[in-house]
């Protein structure tokens, strides 16, 4: 399927809204609101927040035991302290959830084993699994983006579904460095760097680590809003959708720890129970933020139409030459038999001398 998808787009949204265009922007946020919940809510975000949320926690727990089985590789180029640090963040949350013995006999073990060298095996198994859910979780996610866009039938449903494998693997091959990253904070990163570095290192983590979290995800959002489409939008048409996907996310696990905080506070009962309902809020959340980001950038891209990008005019130039090709083949060998009827190679009738 060619671009004339996408300039068909374009041409409804000139038409659709050609009245429209002197308004000033501040004038036209409660339209962009509106039409961005109703468009959340017709293309159903609930079930596909749903949907990734339970992939995303079928996937979780091979993820972990995959990451932490890489993770044993790479230790030995940073701070020895690392491994100590990073068991005891584990085995902290653990004792939260788990019971004393299933902490002392089960985690605490294999977190020693995982850490201190790589495990191929279990690292293997893991990721197989892994893949197998987290894929469909992206899958979900790339879904909900076409279809907010109305690029839902561009892409071929088994190429969507492969590279849906193949985004996930590429945002999975990010995350076995940065998510250890964001989880330690800056106060334990700081104890890992080494201390030959000195304090300007550590005055650094203090000033860009929030900033540079929120960027890296900001950018992982937008990135995975231009994969997505087969007919993408310039990036800077996808940061409004990433900015409030994150800030939505952020608000959201917020809460979230606040609610982990009180039944906490309430009891090892009420901890170990809400610890699994707060993840699957959790996930449900992300996906939620998501899908919601991408209706954002494609109400805004309805109400305020981009011109089509330098790749995009390129694309569609080709398309045009290989149908004006195809077309002229076609021509071609319909008029074969015309030809080969007329001129030297025309059938001559035999005459009686000749018979």
């Amino acid at each position: 399927m060619t671009d004339d998808h996408a300039t068909d787009s374009t041409d409804d949204a000139d038409e659709a809204v050609p009245d429209d265009a002197g308004i000033p922007f501040w004038r036209r946020i409660p339209t962009l609101v509106w039409r961005t919940i109703v468009g959340a809510w017709d293309h159903g975000i609930i079930g596909w927040s749903a949907q990734a949320a339970f992939w995303q926690a079928l996937s979780f727990a091979p993820l972990i035991l995959g990451l932490l089985g890489s993770i044993g590789y790479f230790l030995g180029w940073m701070n020895p302290d690392i491994t100590t640090i990073i068991h005891d963040r584990i085995v902290g949350l653990a004792e939260r959830t788990f019971t004393p013995d299933v902490v002392d006999d089960l985690i605490g073990p294999t977190l020693d084993s995982m850490l201190n060298r790589g495990r191929a095996g279990v690292t293997s198994v893991a990721f197989v699994i892994s893949l197998w859910a987290g894929s469909s979780a992206m899958s979900c996610y790339i879904a909900a983006i076409t279809t907010a866009h109305h690029q839902e039938s561009v892409r071929n449903p088994v190429w969507q579904r492969i590279f849906a494998l193949i985004v996930y693997v590429a945002f999975l091959a990010g995350a076995v460095v940065v998510l250890p990253l964001v989880a330690i904070g800056p106060s334990l990163l700081r104890r890992m760097v080494a201390p030959s570095w000195g304090p300007t290192v550590s005055t650094v983590i203090d000033i860009a680590y929030f900033p540079l979290v929120g960027l890296v995800l900001i950018l992982m959002l937008t990135t995975l809003y231009h994969l997505a489409l087969r007919h993408p939008l310039p990036w800077h048409r996808l940061l409004p959708g990433a900015v409030v996907a994150a800030t939505v996310f952020w608000l959201a696990t917020y809460i979230l720890r606040l609610y982990l905080a009180a039944l906490t506070r309430s009891g090892y009962t009420y901890g170990a129970l809400a610890t699994p309902i707060a993840f699957l809020l959790f996930a449900f959340f992300l996906g939620f933020a998501i899908v919601l980001g991408a209706e954002l950038n494609a109400t805004i891209e309805s109400l305020w139409p981009s011109s089509p990008s330098r790749g995009v005019r390129a694309r569609h130039w080709l398309d045009e030459q290989r149908a004006e090709l195809a077309a002229g083949v076609t021509d071609g060998i319909k008029g074969l038999p015309a030809r080969l009827g007329s001129g030297a190679l025309a059938r001559r009738p035999r005459t009686g001398a000749e018979e």
